[in-house]
């Protein structure tokens, strides 16, 4: 079937689009365009090693920790927070948070838990992964001691 415009009206004025939905556009636009840039965490496989399932020592911060990572994103390891000790890998023990979840970002979102050598934090265990997530450096961390 062929169709045939016959439509000889003047053309119309398209209007124009509400300047703040454009700029909303652009915004979104641009942020699309930097997360699709955003760094990857950088990882190595570890072979884990489960602690004893008897009673697990737990660790409780004393403080607050900022912790930015390479990735350029920032996290919190906040005041009060409970870890279990849930194994080792070769650069640490590993220590999961205790009724919470936590994780780090880059490129994607990974569940982490704490790799703490000589009382510091030297990367994050990725129990989804079996993998090490290095720190830049160590962070000291602050705590009540484990029971």
């Amino acid at each position: 079937m062929l169709l045939a415009l016959t439509d000889k009206s003047p053309p119309r004025e398209l209007p124009m689009p509400n300047s703040n939905a454009a700029c909303a556009a652009l915004i979104t636009f641009a942020l699309a365009l930097l997360s699709a840039c955003a760094t990857s965490i950088d990882t190595t496989p570890v072979s884990f090693r489960p602690a004893p399932g008897a009673s697990a020592p737990e660790l409780t911060l004393d403080r607050a920790v900022e912790i930015r990572l390479p990735t350029g994103y920032t996290r919190t390891l906040a005041s009060g927070s409970r870890w279990r000790h849930v194994g080792d890998v070769a650069q640490g023990r590993v220590f999961r948070p205790i009724d919470a979840v936590f994780s780090i970002e880059g490129r994607q979102v990974h569940e982490a838990y704490l790799v703490i050598a000589d009382r510091s934090l030297v990367g994050f265990y990725l129990p989804g992964e079996s993998a090490y997530s290095p720190l830049g450096a160590p962070i000291p961390l602050s705590s009540g001691g484990s029971r």
